[in-house]
């Protein structure tokens, strides 16, 4: 019937370019599936129901990461002796990491269809719409249940002594949450994917799991843990600069925020942070919405100083998060648009 009313040739033209179009056994190009990887999370929440009763791939490596550092770190050892078995630690953490990506990859390749395997594993490594549920949860618990809800909400997503924050704390908490967590659990994933493919995106959320575990300078952590710190500082280098540039081109279809204010606090402020890399979003952010963020932060009972970035409010609002949130989804969006775009020239398979 469809041949009739449009001509043989149409018919069999429109064949063979969705066939063309959808993704064959082989699977489809490395961008396009981490496209794909990136609007299933936003769908699913990263399968987050398969997580309420099965260990997330994150929780292996860092049941990994805690047996090696009970063995290795050892009270009594001296400072060359931590410091090389934290880098061992990183070797076979990384390594182990790196080395799982690439069997998946390869084997799943190399079985009909099995490239749902990598399209599954890449989309449980991002966390777009998990980040933007906590965040959104502070907000909400603001202004429903007031500052102790706050509180409780935002102690899911940040390591400082929530019980010392006020209402302008929370809401600086969560919306520093949203810069900062765009580079690491957005874009420093889709870089490593691009470039190194499913090796690149786990080793990089290997790297990132030792530096949120053993990353510390405390005493038990300040020697074992410098490999760890250091490596994820380098792996999150590039990212975090990204994240600036396309939070600040967000802010441009942002109705609330400024996209050249963004840039200027970035270039003038992102340096101060005592983070190497995470002053680069949260300053886009900061110069974005008009706000000042970081600053002094309450750790372990005491209030750590801290420089200001950005030259705005400082007294941030549970609008000021759902502002956040808006330019955060636009971010989001516009690395999904620069992924397709990106899709005929990364072919690494």
């Amino acid at each position: 019937m469809l041949t009739d009313l449009l001509g043989a040739d149409f018919t069999v033209s429109t064949q063979q370019t969705l066939r063309d179009l959808l993704p064959g056994p082989g699977g489809p190009p490395p961008a396009l599936l981490l496209l794909l990887a990136l609007i299933l999370d936003w769908l699913t929440a990263g399968f987050g129901w398969a997580w309420r009763v099965l260990p997330h791939p994150v929780a292996w490596i860092g049941g990994l990461i805690a047996s090696l550092e009970r063995r290795l770190n050892r009270d009594g050892r001296s400072r060359g002796v931590l410091r090389f078995r934290g880098a061992l630690t990183v070797l076979i953490v990384v390594g182990a990491a790196a080395a799982s990506g690439w069997a998946m990859s390869h084997y799943g390749r190399a079985l009909p269809y099995g490239w749902l395997i990598e399209l599954f594993v890449v989309t449980v490594m991002l966390a777009q719409r998990s980040l933007f549920a906590h965040v959104r949860r502070v907000g909400k618990a603001l202004r429903l249940n007031g500052l102790e809800g706050g509180r409780a909400a935002v102690a899911h997503i940040v390591g400082r002594d929530v019980q010392a924050l006020d209402d302008y704390g929370v809401a600086r908490a969560a919306i520093e949450s949203s810069a900062e967590n765009f580079s690491d659990a957005v874009m420093a994933p889709v870089f490593w994917y691009l470039l190194l493919g499913l090796p690149g995106l786990l080793a990089y959320k290997a790297i990132n799991t030792l530096d949120s575990m053993i990353g510390y300078r405390t005493p038990r952590y300040e020697q074992f843990g410098k490999v760890a710190a250091r490596l994820d500082d380098a792996a999150n280098r590039i990212p975090a600069r990204l994240s600036a540039l396309i939070l600040a081109l967000a802010a441009l279809a942002t109705p609330t925020a400024n996209g050249w204010r963004a840039l200027v606090t970035v270039r003038r402020d992102a340096g101060k942070h005592r983070s190497p890399n995470a002053g680069w979003p949260e300053a886009a952010m900061a110069g974005a919405l008009g706000l000042a963020l970081a600053g002094p932060r309450p750790y372990h009972g005491q209030l750590q100083p801290g420089p200001w970035i950005g030259d705005g409010r400082a007294r941030a609002t549970p609008q000021d998060i759902t502002r956040a949130l808006y330019l955060y989804v636009i971010a989001c969006l516009l690395v999904m648009a620069l992924t397709a775009a990106l899709s005929p020239f990364i072919n690494w398979h």
